[in-house]
């Protein structure tokens, strides 16, 4: 086997059940708050999209995927992030859901006989770090704290980091924080970009779960400033979260011209191309607004309930943007396991998403709570934290 696998660390929910495991819960239904999962109901119509293009089950999809649906992607991103050029034939790729395009664009990036670093935020998304030790980079974790507003110090990193990077995550609004890059924070990333060579990766599958504004994007940024070609950037978008379409692993890949065409063929090689019915069904949900704010609503008012009943309970802050709250607590394997036992509650530790530095875990002490379950049952797991807390 790859060596390199025996350098993964075990997935978040694995240690989950490890430190649940001589836990007897209490006799309620659980309630699960621990993984960021969608449960609004997926559109109807498309669902339908799905069931009128089932003759597509005979047909092989293609890894560049449908014209039109590539077409619909470039249509959304020109209105959502008012862009003023993006090619739907060379800026676009969609892909089978953004964690598998995560992973896989990092191999296509890294020259592994560079050994180079690939920066990434601590907490982050699991894939971030998994795709940089299998592609044989070294991960370099900028911890996102309060005292940063949980945004990370770039300032911080050393030159000698950045002059060995190849690939810089980001993710806005961030997993599991919900902060949100200002354009300003993402013009210094851009000038760093430029002035050392290294891609930008922004992870922004969270960017349509927001309350009073929509958060910037990276080639919305690159717009403004007159780069059209959008060198050495590119985002990652997801229907996952914006349409709770979480099983239909739908996604895109936008950004550099430069950057798609070779992944492009990585990508025929990896087999990874979306079935066609999901991507005549994708098509409906970028070309619809109205359950997207439907779905912003219900996440707005299940924010709120919790802020009203709980925020004298817990030192609840509400997020920028995204649907967790990043809970500080004394102890965050403790508190996990006292609402599992005492009220049959799934939250998901700190630490398991962030890394050991030298400046400590800045996961420790925090737990991410996904307030993903509909309004009947966060009234329900209100009500147990107001019996235990």
């Amino acid at each position: 086997m790859n060596s390199s696998l025996s350098l993964l660390h075990p997935y978040p929910f694995e240690k989950l059940n490890k430190l649940f495991q001589d836990i007897q819960p209490a006799d309620l239904p659980l309630i699960p708050l621990s993984i960021g999962e969608p449960k609004h109901p997926a559109p109807e119509f498309v669902k339908q999209a799905i069931i009128d293009s089932f003759q597509h089950l005979s047909t092989y999809p293609n890894s560049k995927g449908l014209p039109e649906l590539r077409c619909s992607i470039a249509d959304w991103l020109t209105r959502r992030f008012k862009l003023s050029s993006i090619s739907a034939d060379s800026h676009i790729l969609p892909v089978s859901g953004t964690r598998e395009a995560i992973f896989s664009f990092v191999q296509a990036v890294v020259k592994r006989e560079d050994a180079p670093y690939i920066v990434m935020p601590n907490p982050f998304y699991q894939i971030y770090e998994g795709a940089a030790l299998l592609a044989g980079a070294q991960p370099y974790f900028v911890n996102c704290t309060e005292e940063n507003s949980y945004l990370g110090d770039f300032d911080a990193v050393p030159a000698e980091v950045w002059q060995k990077t190849a690939l810089l995550f980001v993710c806005t609004p961030g997993n599991p924080t919900g902060a949100v890059l200002s354009k300003e924070q993402f013009k210094k990333l851009i000038a760093l970009s430029d002035q050392y060579g290294f891609v930008i990766a922004s992870d922004e599958c969270y960017s349509e779960l927001w309350f009073d504004e929509a958060p910037a994007g990276l080639l919305e940024v690159c717009a403004e400033m007159g780069r059209d070609d959008y060198k050495n950037c590119v985002v990652f978008h997801s229907l996952s979260k914006r349409s709770n379409l979480p099983g239909m692993r739908s996604g895109f890949v936008a950004g550099d011209a430069a950057l798609l065409k070779p992944y492009l063929q990585y990508r025929t090689y990896h087999g990874a191309a979306m079935p066609v019915q999901h991507q005549i069904a994708s098509i409906a949900a970028w070309n619809d607004e109205t359950h997207v704010e439907e779905n912003r609503a219900l996440y707005r008012a299940k924010f709120e309930l919790f802020q009203n009943e709980l925020g004298g309970l817990l030192p609840l802050q509400k997020p920028d943007a995204g649907f967790y709250y990043w809970l500080k607590v004394d102890n965050d394997e403790a508190f996990a396991k006292m609402l599992m036992e005492k009220a049959h509650i799934k939250v998901l530790p700190g630490r398991y998403l962030s890394r050991d530095t030298a400046q400590g875990n800045p996961g420790e002490n925090h737990v991410r709570m996904a307030l993903v379950a509909d309004i009947a049952q966060c009234e329900q797991a209100i009500q147990r934290l107001k019996a235990v807390l």
